[in-house]
Protein backbone atom coordinates (compact mmCIF):
# COMPACT_ATOMS: atom_id res chain seq x y z
CA UNK A 1 0.00 0.00 0.00
CA UNK A 2 2.15 2.66 1.03
CA UNK A 3 4.45 1.54 -2.62
CA UNK A 4 0.83 2.56 -4.40
CA UNK A 5 0.67 6.00 -1.99
CA UNK A 6 4.19 6.60 -3.12
CA UNK A 7 3.57 6.43 -6.99
CA UNK A 8 0.63 8.16 -6.55
CA UNK A 9 2.10 11.11 -4.47
CA UNK A 10 5.36 10.95 -7.70
CA UNK A 11 2.67 11.51 -10.05
CA UNK A 12 0.71 14.52 -8.46
CA UNK A 13 4.04 15.94 -7.99
CA UNK A 14 5.15 15.34 -11.20
CA UNK A 15 1.73 17.22 -12.68
CA UNK A 16 1.65 20.05 -10.05
CA UNK A 17 5.17 20.62 -11.30
CA UNK A 18 3.85 21.01 -14.92
CA UNK A 19 1.10 22.78 -14.52
CA UNK A 20 3.49 25.45 -12.44
CA UNK A 21 5.86 25.40 -15.26
CA UNK A 22 2.94 26.45 -18.02
CA UNK A 23 1.84 28.56 -15.39
CA UNK A 24 4.87 30.68 -15.59
CA UNK A 25 5.70 30.64 -19.31
CA UNK A 26 2.07 32.07 -19.67
CA UNK A 27 3.09 34.75 -17.30
CA UNK A 28 6.15 35.31 -19.41
CA UNK A 29 3.59 35.44 -22.38
CA UNK A 30 0.90 38.01 -21.35
CA UNK A 31 0.71 38.67 -17.89
CA UNK A 32 -0.01 37.41 -14.77
CA UNK A 33 -3.53 39.12 -14.90
CA UNK A 34 -4.11 36.78 -17.89
CA UNK A 35 -3.42 33.86 -16.20
CA UNK A 36 -6.20 31.37 -16.94
CA UNK A 37 -6.70 27.63 -15.39
CA UNK A 38 -8.25 26.47 -18.80
CA UNK A 39 -5.69 27.67 -21.12
CA UNK A 40 -3.01 26.03 -18.73
CA UNK A 41 -5.22 22.75 -19.22
CA UNK A 42 -5.47 23.23 -22.54
CA UNK A 43 -1.75 23.88 -23.26
CA UNK A 44 -0.72 20.68 -20.80
CA UNK A 45 -3.86 18.49 -22.85
CA UNK A 46 -6.33 17.86 -19.52
CA UNK A 47 -9.56 18.89 -19.08
CA UNK A 48 -9.93 21.91 -16.89
CA UNK A 49 -12.59 19.64 -14.21
CA UNK A 50 -8.57 17.48 -13.69
CA UNK A 51 -6.48 20.66 -12.91
CA UNK A 52 -9.36 22.17 -10.38
CA UNK A 53 -8.06 19.06 -8.49
CA UNK A 54 -4.60 20.37 -8.29
CA UNK A 55 -5.78 23.96 -8.19
CA UNK A 56 -9.15 25.45 -7.56
CA UNK A 57 -9.34 28.55 -8.81
CA UNK A 58 -6.82 30.71 -10.33
CA UNK A 59 -5.80 32.41 -7.03
CA UNK A 60 -4.55 29.25 -5.54
CA UNK A 61 -2.40 28.61 -8.61
CA UNK A 62 -1.03 32.56 -8.71
CA UNK A 63 -0.53 32.04 -4.43
CA UNK A 64 1.27 28.48 -5.23
CA UNK A 65 4.26 30.88 -7.77
CA UNK A 66 4.13 33.75 -5.45
CA UNK A 67 5.10 31.54 -2.63
CA UNK A 68 7.42 29.70 -4.93
CA UNK A 69 9.01 32.89 -6.13
CA UNK A 70 8.98 34.62 -2.88
CA UNK A 71 11.05 31.16 -1.61
CA UNK A 72 13.31 31.18 -4.12
CA UNK A 73 14.46 35.06 -3.78
CA UNK A 74 14.90 34.31 -0.04
CA UNK A 75 17.50 31.55 -1.10
CA UNK A 76 19.35 33.71 -3.23
CA UNK A 77 19.76 36.42 -1.22
CA UNK A 78 20.09 33.65 2.18
CA UNK A 79 23.39 31.73 -0.14
CA UNK A 80 25.15 34.79 -0.98
CA UNK A 81 24.99 36.36 2.42
CA UNK A 82 26.50 32.96 3.76
CA UNK A 83 28.97 33.23 1.12
CA UNK A 84 30.38 36.45 1.94
CA UNK A 85 33.22 37.62 4.24
CA UNK A 86 31.74 37.02 7.81
CA UNK A 87 33.98 39.94 9.16
CA UNK A 88 32.74 42.29 6.52
CA UNK A 89 29.11 43.46 7.54
CA UNK A 90 28.83 46.44 4.57
CA UNK A 91 30.23 43.49 2.32
CA UNK A 92 27.53 40.82 3.62
CA UNK A 93 25.36 43.66 2.92
CA UNK A 94 26.24 44.49 -0.71
CA UNK A 95 26.42 40.55 -1.13
CA UNK A 96 22.98 40.21 -0.40
CA UNK A 97 21.40 42.87 -2.60
CA UNK A 98 23.34 41.75 -5.87
CA UNK A 99 21.84 37.82 -4.86
CA UNK A 100 18.52 39.24 -5.13
CA UNK A 101 19.72 41.28 -8.41
CA UNK A 102 20.96 38.17 -9.90
CA UNK A 103 17.75 36.24 -9.19
CA UNK A 104 15.69 38.65 -10.55
CA UNK A 105 17.53 39.22 -14.31
CA UNK A 106 17.56 35.28 -14.07
CA UNK A 107 13.92 34.70 -13.32
CA UNK A 108 12.41 38.31 -14.72
CA UNK A 109 8.79 37.13 -14.79
CA UNK A 110 8.69 36.13 -11.10
CA UNK A 111 10.06 38.93 -10.11
CA UNK A 112 7.62 40.96 -11.33
CA UNK A 113 5.20 38.91 -10.15
CA UNK A 114 5.73 39.61 -6.85
CA UNK A 115 7.37 43.05 -7.29
CA UNK A 116 5.63 44.79 -10.02
CA UNK A 117 1.76 45.54 -10.37
CA UNK A 118 -0.39 43.67 -8.17
CA UNK A 119 -2.99 41.39 -10.00
CA UNK A 120 -5.99 42.93 -10.30
CA UNK A 121 -8.83 41.18 -7.77
CA UNK A 122 -6.33 39.03 -6.60
CA UNK A 123 -5.42 39.47 -2.45
CA UNK A 124 -2.55 37.47 -1.09
CA UNK A 125 -3.01 34.98 1.76
CA UNK A 126 -1.57 35.15 5.04
CA UNK A 127 0.52 32.28 4.39
CA UNK A 128 2.37 34.39 1.83
CA UNK A 129 3.82 36.61 4.31
CA UNK A 130 6.12 34.25 5.57
CA UNK A 131 8.26 33.64 2.41
CA UNK A 132 7.85 37.46 1.35
CA UNK A 133 10.17 37.81 4.69
CA UNK A 134 13.37 36.12 3.80
CA UNK A 135 14.89 39.11 2.13
CA UNK A 136 14.19 41.48 4.30
CA UNK A 137 15.43 39.15 7.60
CA UNK A 138 18.61 38.69 5.47
CA UNK A 139 19.48 42.07 5.59
CA UNK A 140 17.99 42.48 9.31
CA UNK A 141 20.04 39.88 10.41
CA UNK A 142 23.79 41.72 9.18
CA UNK A 143 22.20 44.94 10.25
CA UNK A 144 21.21 42.87 13.63
CA UNK A 145 25.01 41.31 13.91
CA UNK A 146 26.84 44.76 13.09
CA UNK A 147 24.93 46.41 16.35
CA UNK A 148 26.18 43.49 18.44
CA UNK A 149 29.64 43.56 17.31
CA UNK A 150 29.91 47.14 17.06
CA UNK A 151 30.02 47.79 13.82
CA UNK A 152 27.42 49.93 13.21
CA UNK A 153 27.13 53.95 13.29
CA UNK A 154 23.43 55.37 13.87
CA UNK A 155 21.68 56.75 11.37
CA UNK A 156 19.80 60.28 11.94
CA UNK A 157 16.00 60.23 12.23
CA UNK A 158 13.99 63.07 12.66
CA UNK A 159 11.92 63.73 16.24
CA UNK A 160 8.57 63.73 14.58
CA UNK A 161 9.55 59.83 13.02
CA UNK A 162 11.38 58.13 16.11
CA UNK A 163 7.67 57.27 17.60
CA UNK A 164 6.98 55.43 14.34
CA UNK A 165 10.32 53.87 14.10
CA UNK A 166 10.58 52.75 17.89
CA UNK A 167 6.69 51.25 17.26
CA UNK A 168 7.91 49.43 14.26
CA UNK A 169 10.69 48.01 16.22
CA UNK A 170 9.05 46.90 19.15
CA UNK A 171 6.29 45.20 16.54
CA UNK A 172 8.79 43.27 14.85
CA UNK A 173 10.51 42.36 17.85
CA UNK A 174 14.28 43.29 15.99
CA UNK A 175 17.29 44.10 18.27
CA UNK A 176 17.99 47.44 16.63
CA UNK A 177 17.83 50.68 17.90
CA UNK A 178 15.10 52.40 16.09
CA UNK A 179 17.47 54.52 13.56
CA UNK A 180 18.40 51.59 12.23
CA UNK A 181 14.94 50.16 11.44
CA UNK A 182 13.84 53.53 10.49
CA UNK A 183 17.24 53.48 7.71
CA UNK A 184 16.11 49.65 7.14
CA UNK A 185 12.81 49.77 6.10
CA UNK A 186 14.12 52.91 3.25
CA UNK A 187 16.65 50.65 2.03
CA UNK A 188 14.72 47.83 1.83
CA UNK A 189 12.50 49.61 -0.34
CA UNK A 190 15.37 51.28 -2.23
CA UNK A 191 16.72 47.84 -3.51
CA UNK A 192 14.10 46.87 -5.01
CA UNK A 193 13.47 50.18 -6.46
CA UNK A 194 16.61 49.97 -8.52
CA UNK A 195 15.99 46.31 -9.24
CA UNK A 196 12.64 47.04 -10.73
CA UNK A 197 14.08 50.62 -12.29
CA UNK A 198 16.94 48.23 -14.18
CA UNK A 199 14.06 45.61 -15.06
CA UNK A 200 11.56 47.64 -16.15
CA UNK A 201 13.37 50.35 -18.56
CA UNK A 202 13.21 53.22 -16.46
CA UNK A 203 17.65 53.25 -16.76
CA UNK A 204 17.23 52.69 -20.81
CA UNK A 205 19.47 55.59 -22.38
CA UNK A 206 20.61 56.85 -18.22
CA UNK A 207 22.79 54.56 -16.51
CA UNK A 208 25.24 52.12 -19.19
CA UNK A 209 27.57 50.47 -16.59
CA UNK A 210 24.28 48.46 -14.84
CA UNK A 211 27.02 46.70 -12.34
CA UNK A 212 29.10 49.08 -11.30
CA UNK A 213 26.05 51.13 -10.65
CA UNK A 214 24.08 48.78 -8.68
CA UNK A 215 27.24 48.06 -6.33
CA UNK A 216 27.91 51.79 -5.70
CA UNK A 217 24.25 51.89 -4.90
CA UNK A 218 23.63 49.06 -3.19
CA UNK A 219 26.69 49.92 -0.31
CA UNK A 220 25.11 53.59 -0.43
CA UNK A 221 21.96 52.08 1.22
CA UNK A 222 24.73 49.78 3.58
CA UNK A 223 25.78 53.40 4.38
CA UNK A 224 22.90 54.70 5.18
CA UNK A 225 21.98 51.46 7.55
CA UNK A 226 24.94 52.68 9.44
CA UNK A 227 27.15 49.59 8.51
CA UNK A 228 30.66 50.36 8.75
CA UNK A 229 33.37 48.72 6.30
CA UNK A 230 34.92 45.24 7.17
CA UNK A 231 38.02 46.00 8.64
Amino acid sequence: MSTIRGARDRARDEVTAAIKDEARRQLAADGAAKLSLRAVARELGMVSSALYRYFPSRDDLLTELIIDAYDEVGSAAEQALAAAHAADNLGRWTATCSGVRRWAHARPHEYALIYGSPVPGYVAPQRTVGPASRVALALISVATDAHESGGIALPPVSDGLRPEARRVTEQLALRLPPEVTAALIAAWAQLFGLISFELFGQFNNVVEERDEFFLHAARRLGENVGLLPGR
